[in-house]
């Protein structure tokens, strides 16, 4: 069975290395020339809204997956005609915008942040008025790892922040006064069957994720419970077949949707070493028709991104049970370049082998947040 995969990433990347093991190869398309993804299968270079290049890429495929939410939808609509598009293509539409998806989260009862669409300087102005300086103004599609969101600060910064977005369609977002940032991580079979991996904390910088635990300290079971139910609706809801990640604050105990990934995630590159079965694996298992496997962790992880440059192996390496994921990107100021993972029976051992880590690479960049 061929597997293609919208999107060359290091996601794409990773779900080739779950899914050599089980027999299945891998097809990638991507406009670049020579994506991460391309070293593990191949790869059809075409750019996503060229039919052309949907008919190369779709030749001889069994099931068509993506490793980012925001494809040409006429490409999914084109691939679902042909292919099973898993997940399919509402989801996929959901999730790639802000306004549709905070509708439906609204729809399933969950809570999210106060929000009103702005497709112009009035309504933004309108906004403003309604919602506060205290928010965040994101445009709708195209916008991830903080790009394309401007803060808010007064009223005389709406004109400056309607450019800086380039005038595109948007929301604004009161902010959310939230402890920390959670990620509800879970999978659904194409019979149905749903695993959820334990909550994860995640540490953000700069829009970008910096670093992770799992699983998540001090959850009490009203959360764990809340944050499994609300995984099991969405999953319903859109039919789903896949790994789909949600982003939560934790407010006041409770959780407060920030938005949906249909995808595998950053915040789940520990389940690589730190899960009986990997979000990647479990991603492959779904959308081919496998059963799931265990989403038990083992033990506790710590996740730290590798932003912008990629350290000497052999000081990573001497921290003890480091894991480094190197994803063959060229290094860039702020880019996404690899990640370390750390295993450990107990949370403060992780928390200790992660501090080593940081010291080690003598960090202090705002890239590499610190662990405390």
């Amino acid at each position: 069975m061929t597997i293609g995969v919208l999107g060359g990433g290091q996601l794409g990347r990773m779900l080739a290395l779950a899914g050599l093991p089980l027999g299945f190869r891998f097809r990638f398309l991507d406009p670049s020339p020579e994506p991460a993804a391309a070293a593990v299968g191949e790869h059809v270079r075409g750019e996503y809204r060229d039919p052309d290049a949907w008919a190369r890429f779709a030749d001889g495929l069994d099931v068509v997956t993506y490793e980012f939410e925001h494809v040409e939808p006429d490409a999914l609509e084109w691939l679902e005609t042909r292919l099973p598009v898993r997940p399919c293509l509402r989801a996929c539409r959901t999730a790639s915008d802000r306004l549709e998806e905070k509708h439906f989260m609204l729809g399933l009862g969950a809570r999210v942040a106060e929000f009103a669409e702005v497709n112009d300087l009035t309504t933004l102005r309108v906004a403003i008025e309604r919602l506060g300086t205290s928010a965040i103004l994101k445009i709708r599609r195209e916008g991830y790892d903080g790009r394309g969101q401007v803060a808010i600060e007064s009223r005389a910064a709406a004109e400056r922040a309607w450019d800086a977005i380039g005038r595109r369609p948007a929301v604004l977002e009161k902010r959310v006064p939230f402890q920390r940032e959670l990620a509800v991580i879970a999978v659904r079979a194409l019979n149905g069957e749903i695993r959820i991996y334990p909550l994860v904390e995640t540490r953000q910088s700069r829009g970008v994720l910096a670093s992770a635990l799992a699983p998540a300290p001090e959850v009490s079971e009203a959360l764990r419970l809340e944050a499994e139910a609300l995984a099991v609706r969405v999953l319903g809801a859109l039919d789903y077949v896949g790994v789909l990640t949600i982003e939560c604050f934790e407010h006041e105990g409770r959780l407060v949707v920030n938005e949906l990934a249909p995808r595998v995630h950053n915040s789940g590159h520990w389940t690589i070493e730190g899960a009986v079965t990997s979000q990647f694996e479990n991603h492959v298992r779904a959308v081919t028709g496998l059963p799931l496997g265990s989403t038990e962790p083992r033990g506790h992880s710590g996740l730290v991104n590798l932003l912008g440059e990629i350290p000497r192996l052999h000081r990573v390496l001497s921290v003890s049970d480091a894991h480094v994921h190197v994803y063959g990107k060229a290094p860039r100021e702020g880019r996404k370049v690899g990640h370390v993972t750390f295993n450990a029976a107990a949370p403060a051992l992780v928390l200790e082998r992660m501090k080593h880590f940081e010291h080690e690479m003598k960090t202090h960049t705002p890239e590499m947040e610190r662990i405390r």
